[in-house]
């Protein structure tokens, strides 16, 4: 197939787009940089530049693809300084409209990386739980129901749920944030006793769950990029802790805003996750190693130049 990914030099779309070409499809990523169509160009894919808010150009690439996965958000909206989640999910469903009128009566696959926060709590969620739609992550849950929604209107269209951590060596994401509130601090925090779990996937791994939605997901699939179901952040907190030399520690939840910025209304959340069906229906086995053996591995705790959701092509 001739895949459209937008997304594709990020942090799951470059493994995405190594393993789509590994098995014979051709690729055209959005770019919107020298950089990013360089570094396309370097791994055997095409590109096109252009942004998420370019709507246009992104219908007219769907329509001229062979299927579409969406991977691009703005975090860097989203998630830099207190962060503005809503806004970025407003252009996230923006654009994923451009992307679905484009695919609209084709039969052709629509691959949407979505999230889980937000489905249920204290238990393990399951590919047939459905988040609510309001709420601090409202905007991008209904987002993900309007793509399963268009199975009716003649597309292959999936969604995979992503946890809060897609970790691995040059990761600048939510673990990366919290060693820098670690450094900042001079403690690695936890919210309360931090028992709560949050469900975590090696980012190759995730990537190569991407390639199987695109070639052969049913229509209206929900899919959970999990491996591990549920990590205490408490256990999260001491292995950074004893990376850097500095104390783990509880931080009461009146503290958390000046404490974990735009993580505050995330890092206390339990929300395991369970991707059972996922596994059963599209044979995905997880193959990589564990998030608190990858924070072990001491990649988090060398000095970035950049956070990652500051780089330029972050996920766009």
């Amino acid at each position: 197939m001739r895949i459209f990914v937008t997304g594709a030099s990020g942090w799951i779309g470059t493994p995405l787009v190594q393993d789509l070409l590994g098995a014979g499809h051709q690729v055209v990523g959005l770019a919107r940089s020298d950089t990013s169509a360089a570094a396309l160009a370097a791994a055997g894919a095409e590109s096109v530049r252009g942004t998420l808010d370019d709507l246009g150009l992104l219908r007219s690439a769907a329509a001229d693809s062979d299927g579409v996965i969406h991977l691009a958000f703005k975090h860097d909206i989203a998630f830099t300084g207190p962060g503005n989640f809503e806004a970025a999910s407003q252009a996230d469903r923006l654009a994923v409209d451009a992307l679905a009128d484009g695919l609209v009566g084709s039969d052709r696959p629509f691959v949407l990386a979505s999230g889980t926060l937000g489905l249920k709590t204290g238990e393990p969620a399951t590919e047939r739980d459905m988040p609510s739609t309001t709420g601090p992550v409202g905007t991008r849950m209904s987002t993900a129901r309007a793509v399963l929604d268009l199975a009716s209107r003649g597309v292959r269209s999936s969604v995979v749920r992503l946890p809060p951590t897609c970790h691995g060596d040059g990761d600048g994401g939510f673990m990366h944030m919290l060693v820098d509130f670690a450094r900042q601090s001079g403690s690695a925090g936890y919210l309360g006793d931090g028992a709560n779990r949050w469900p975590a996937v090696h980012h190759i791994d995730v990537a190569h769950l991407f390639r199987l939605a695109v070639e052969k997901a049913p229509a209206g699939s929900v899919l959970h990029g999990v491996a591990e179901e549920g990590v205490p952040i408490r256990e999260v907190a001491e292995v950074i802790g004893r990376h850097l030399g500095v104390p783990a520690v509880s931080v009461a939840p009146e503290q958390a805003a000046e404490r974990f910025a735009s993580l505050a209304g995330f890092i206390g959340v339990d929300a395991p996750v369970s991707s059972a069906l996922t596994r059963e229906l599209l044979g995905w086995q997880p193959t990589r190693q564990g998030l608190l053996a990858d924070l072990d591995e001491g990649h988090y705790f060398k000095d970035a130049e950049a956070h990652y959701f500051k780089k330029t092509d972050s996920k766009a």
